[in-house]
C-alpha cells in the first residue's frame, strides 16, 4: 500500500515524461516541414521558384533569338536566289531581243549583197542608185518596226534635253536659238531618246 508521498512522486514523473515526448514530436514535425520561423527571410521554396522563373525567361529569349536568326538566314538566301534569277532572266531577254533584231536585218544584208553584185555587172548609174535606195528603204522599214524613230531637229528650238550643239553661226533673228543644220541625226527607240542630235545653232 502506497502512501501519499510515493503516489505523488510517481504522478510527477509521468507528467514530465509526457511533456518531454510532446516537445520532441513538435520538434520533429517542424524539421519535416522545414518552415522558417522568421517571415522576413525568404525560404528555400521561394528562392527555388525565383531561380526557375529566371531560367525559363533566359531559355525563352534564346529561343526567340534563334528563331529570328533562322528567318534572317532564309530571307538572305531567298533574296540572293531572286537576284541571280532576275539577272539571268534579264540576260536571256537581251539575248532574245538581239537575236530577233539580227534576224530581221539579215534580209537587208541579203539585199545589200545582191545590190553589190549588180553594181559590179553594170555601169548604169541609175540602176546603182535605184538598188541602193531600195536597200536603204528596207533598212529604214525594219528599224521602224523595231521602234526606231528619227528626230526632227532642223528649224526647231535648241533643246539641251535632245540636242548637242557643236557650233553656232550667224543666222538672223528668225533662226536665233534654233537648229540651223544637223551634223548627226538623233533617234528615239520606243519614244525614249537613245542618241542626241549633233546640231549647229543660230545666233
Amino acid at each position: 500500500m502506497f502512501d501519499c508521498l510515493t503516489f505523488a512522486s510517481i504522478l510527477l514523473k509521468s507528467n514530465m515524461k509526457d511533456h518531454n515526448m510532446t516537445e520532441k514530436e513538435t520538434f520533429d514535425v517542424n524539421d519535416d516541414l522545414n518552415i522558417n520561423a522568421d517571415s522576413e527571410i525568404p525560404g528555400s521554396v521561394k528562392l527555388s521558384n525565383q531561380e526557375e522563373s529566371e531560367i525559363s525567361l533566359i531559355e525563352k529569349l534564346e529561343s526567340e533569338i534563334k528563331e529570328q536568326k533562322d528567318k534572317y538566314i532564309r530571307l538572305t538566301a531567298e533574296f540572293d536566289n531572286f537576284r541571280k534569277r532576275t539577272a539571268r532572266e534579264r540576260l536571256e531577254l537581251e539575248q532574245v531581243a538581239a537575236r530577233n533584231t539580227i534576224l530581221s536585218l539579215l534580209d537587208v544584208l541579203d539585199d545589200a549583197e545582191r545590190a553589190e553584185a549588180q553594181m559590179k555587172k553594170t555601169d548604169d548609174i541609175q540602176i546603182v542608185r535605184d538598188g541602193s535606195a531600195l536597200v536603204f528603204q528596207k533598212l529604214n522599214s525594219v528599224l521602224q518596226q523595231k521602234g526606231l524613230k528619227p528626230m526632227e531637229s532642223i528649224g526647231q528650238e535648241f533643246d539641251v534635253e535632245k540636242h548637242e550643239a557643236i557650233s553656232e553661226i550667224q543666222a538672223g533673228a528668225e533662226m536665233k536659238g534654233k537648229v540651223v543644220d544637223e551634223v548627226m541625226k538623233g533617234y528615239f527607240l520606243n519614244d525614249k531618246l537613245i542618241r542626241f542630235a549633233k546640231v549647229v545653232v543660230g545666233k
